[in-house]
């Protein structure tokens, strides 16, 4: 295995590196993009139960400590109480677009890869071609050997290319499709829970209003 990288020449090397930048990044967003810490399934639910009996205070908390971005996106909606919807929404949409880009990012290293590896592929084959016409130059085509070397040298690393650079393009274009289903999720919930918020804006206050008195008339 050794002796085959080595006959790729110098630029095994960098396309070598490529593999390990890109396997890093997209191991680290498949860990950063799990469902449990974007959008925890238990804080949605805890939050629109403390929103439907008014505990206001302790939803904010809540999605404080989750640390999670739709969290985040909640907490926006939830300081926005009171006011105008339009308003709410579009606080709420900022937030959503800076957690948007955090979900995004080192998905971009991947798509780096994918685009890098195989030219990286196709300059080996081209050095490969100069090394192997560069021989039949100087000694003809009598010196099998270094003929051998030269379109080993090509097509190895277009072979290493392309290993890394496939993979690298399926793996990114499958990191962005994951972002937008999370985004979609976020979305959905972030309007469910402004809907219950600009309909029930204090339902604590509403609640603990007295009822009103009995009219003279009706007293009488």
């Amino acid at each position: 295995m050794f002796e085959f990288l080595q006959s790729g020449g110098p630029l095994m090397i960098p396309i070598g590196l490529c593999s390990v930048v890109g396997l890093a990044a997209f191991l680290e967003r498949l860990w950063a993009l799990r469902q449990w810490r974007v959008l925890p399934r238990s804080l949605r639910v805890a939050v629109m139960d403390l929103v439907r009996q008014g505990r206001f205070e302790d939803a904010l908390i809540a999605c404080r400590q989750s640390e999670s971005p739709w969290g985040r996106v909640a907490e926006a909606v939830l300081r926005g109480r009171g006011r105008a919807r339009a308003d709410v929404k579009e606080l709420a949409e900022e937030v959503g677009r800076r957690e948007a880009a955090e979900l995004e990012r080192y998905s971009g290293i991947v798509g780096i890869v994918a685009a890098i590896a195989p030219l990286l592929g196709l300059l080996g084959t081209v050095w490969g071609m100069i090394l192997t016409f560069r021989v039949i130059e100087e000694g003809g085509i009598g010196q099998v050997g270094q003929l051998a070397g030269g379109i080993s040298t090509a097509l190895v690393t277009t072979f290493a290319g392309l290993s890394v650079g496939i993979p690298a393009l399926m793996a990114h274009r499958w990191l962005l499709a994951r972002v937008d289903d999370l985004l979609l999720d976020m979305e959905e919930a972030a309007l469910e829970l402004l809907d219950r918020v600009a309909a029930d804006p204090n339902p604590a206050a509403s609640a603990a209003s007295p009822p009103a008195s009995p009219s003279a008339g009706s007293a009488e």
